[in-house]
């Protein structure tokens, strides 16, 4: 009785996947390969990554940047109006972040940073926020209150590996758009480089950082940065890379704060 069930089973099965009537086909967009695709070992993409961070030493940028707070847990998304403005930046941890009102162009909120101690400053609403480069209080019910000069100082400039870091790499690939008009997608190899370091000295690891790089260019395309718990604090993409001198730096960065649900989109229109 056993067998003739599962023969009966297998003769199912034959008939559902080779039957038209028990299957469905349709299109999806075709993704094909990038035409070039370059190599690279981990210790060269170490110091492609640390040679782009040493090669800055200050930056003065004029950017355009677009706020919104919100999302799934609120329930709703707000997007803030253009600010443009500054970020001046002088190694090795001074930050100036200034953005200024539409049209009037006076301050709208004013973030300076020696590195270990942080002022903000918010003209229009006569308010002014001090403290730690890390926010050790309870946390603001306004995200952007909970920004820190690091969040920018750290997504600006992707460091090489710290003292104490273990690094790993492996590879994947993405899907991206090339042109927007066109919805023209092709399909990238990238390498995903991992930075760790060891929990109390014992097996159990902590992650840091991940760096993901495009293969067609070996340039950082994105950063996932986790806090203390494991969890991406911060993620920070590049897109438009430019020419700056001899450095190649993106014109275009987003970054998130998925545990605050804040987005700041972020346009280098002068560096």
């Amino acid at each position: 009785m056993t067998r003739v069930r599962w023969q009966a089973g297998v003769l199912l099965a034959a008939v559902l996947f080779t039957s038209g009537c028990f299957r469905h086909t349709y299109r999806v967009q075709k993704a094909p390969a990038v035409a070039n695709v370059k190599s690279a070992t981990l210790d060269e993409l170490i110091k492609q990554i640390q040679g782009r961070f040493d090669a800055i030493k200050t930056m003065n940028a004029s950017v355009d940047i677009v706020a919104s707070t919100g999302g799934s847990k609120q329930g709703k998304v707000t997007v803030y109006t253009t600010f443009s403005g500054y970020i001046l930046l002088r190694k090795p941890e001074d930050l100036r972040v200034l953005l200024l009102l539409p049209l009037v162009h006076t301050r709208a909120v004013d973030m300076v940073t020696d590195g270990s101690t942080f002022k903000m400053l918010i003209p229009p609403q006569n308010r002014a926020i001090t403290g730690t480069n890390e926010v050790t209080t309870t946390p603001s019910k306004n995200p952007l209150e909970n920004l820190r000069p690091s969040v920018f100082y750290d997504s600006l400039l992707i460091k090489g590996v710290q003292p104490g870091e273990l690094v790993a790499i492996t590879s994947d690939e993405r899907v991206i758009q090339v042109d927007a008009k066109k919805k023209e997608m092709v399909s990238e190899p990238d390498y995903d480089v991992s930075l760790y370091a060891q929990k109390n000295g014992g097996v159990e690891l902590a992650t840091h950082r991940v760096i993901h790089i495009g293969r067609s260019t070996l340039l950082p395309y994105a950063q996932d940065i986790y806090d203390s718990e494991g969890r991406v604090a911060t993620r920070a993409t590049y897109e438009g890379y430019q020419k700056f001198g001899d450095i190649d730096f993106p014109t275009r960065i987003t970054i998130e704060r998925p545990l605050d649900e804040l987005k700041i989109a972020m346009t280098i229109a002068k560096l």
